[in-house]
């Protein structure tokens, strides 16, 4: 049996989608992407690489180190829950909905990290 696209519910071959509301919300989640997908994408990068970037310099100097990876990790985090924008391995696998929520679980989990990260740094001072 063929899945709907969004919440992969079993569908016939010959729809795309099992209700009228998946068909909604997957037209939103492709507008939504492809009209932040820029924005998104740059954030991005500059986040991963602040994260690697401030645990180089705690090696250096503690307390910046740790407030470049904090932020890159807790802005990365925010990113994630406002745009949850899933890879095509995931959306193939988990479909859209199921996607977008599994993301915005790793965004609320960085934004922990990057709080574990700044709280470690100001008590090991």
């Amino acid at each position: 049996m063929k899945q709907c696209e969004y919440c992969g519910k079993n569908i016939s071959y010959h729809d795309q989608y099992c209700s009228d509301e998946c068909q909604i919300a997957a037209n939103q989640y492709y507008s939504k992407t492809e009209k932040f997908a820029k924005p998104f994408m740059v954030v991005n990068t500059v986040c991963v690489f602040g994260i690697p970037v401030g645990i180089f310099l705690m090696s250096v100097q503690r307390m910046i180190g740790a407030s470049v990876a904090a932020t890159s990790c807790v802005v990365l985090g925010i990113m994630l829950l406002f745009f949850p924008f899933a890879t095509d391995g995931m959306i193939r696998k988990f479909k859209i909905g199921k996607a977008t929520r599994v993301t915005r679980i790793i965004g609320i989990c960085t934004i922990a990290l990057g709080f574990a990260v700044a709280g470690l740094a100001f008590f090991l001072r």
